[in-house]
């Protein structure tokens, strides 16, 4: 009794050492490149890596399940029986959505506040959504720094735009956009970044 119960108090330790000494690799990581300022090609790598925080004007972008998917008995769509798939958000439905944004000018992008990089994926364990292997629960709150006017023009007579605006006609999803003047995005957990230069030493033939 006693080894079974000290197994999982030293899991749970493991666990807890383990999220500490992440998150104290991370700080470190972005206090350099914050010293390392000052080089315009490693602070746009940093950005598009997700390896830092970004704030700036954008867009707001929520998606949410149809309204009928909310009638179950505790109110979560996920458990209400005799619901069509189709009024629910899918991983495809968040991952076009995503992909509009980059395609239509999107600097930075957040899911629920999970930071999007070039490595995250957006897909299906269940009927839950992922990003990352993080659960996502609905509303999908899809932040996006950038041009807001230009981008959300630009994302809405897109294809994936048009897209959405098809699942809210057609099945009932819910979705609202709206230009914000500051929005702030997190750092994505555990990014490291690097860039190279060239090197000015002349090689030997």
């Amino acid at each position: 009794s006693t080894a079974s119960t000290a197994r999982p108090r030293r899991r749970t330790s493991w666990r807890a050492t383990s999220t500490r000494c992440a998150a104290n690799v991370n700080a470190q990581q972005r206090e350099a490149l914050r010293q390392s300022g000052g080089n315009p090609q490693a602070d746009l790598v940093s950005t598009l890596a997700g390896a830092t925080e970004v704030h700036g004007p954008g867009v707001k972008l929520v998606v949410d399940d149809a309204k009928e998917a909310s009638t179950g008995g505790n109110g979560n769509p996920r458990e209400t029986s005799g619901f069509s798939d189709t009024g629910r958000v899918r991983d495809r439905d968040m991952q076009r959505v995503v992909n509009g944004l980059w395609q239509s000018g999107a600097e930075a992008v957040s899911v629920n506040g999970q930071r999007l990089t070039a490595l995250s994926a957006i897909r299906a364990a269940g009927d839950a959504i992922l990003v990352d292997n993080k659960p996502l629960v609905p509303p999908y709150t899809v932040l996006a720094v950038g041009d807001g006017q230009r981008l959300s023009t630009r994302f809405q007579n897109s294809s994936d735009g048009l897209y959405l605006h098809a699942l809210q006609d057609n099945y009932g999803i819910r979705t609202a956009i709206s230009v914000a003047d500051d929005l702030r995005l997190p750092a994505a957990p555990s990014v490291i970044v690097r860039t190279a230069q060239p090197s000015t030493e002349k090689g030997t033939s």
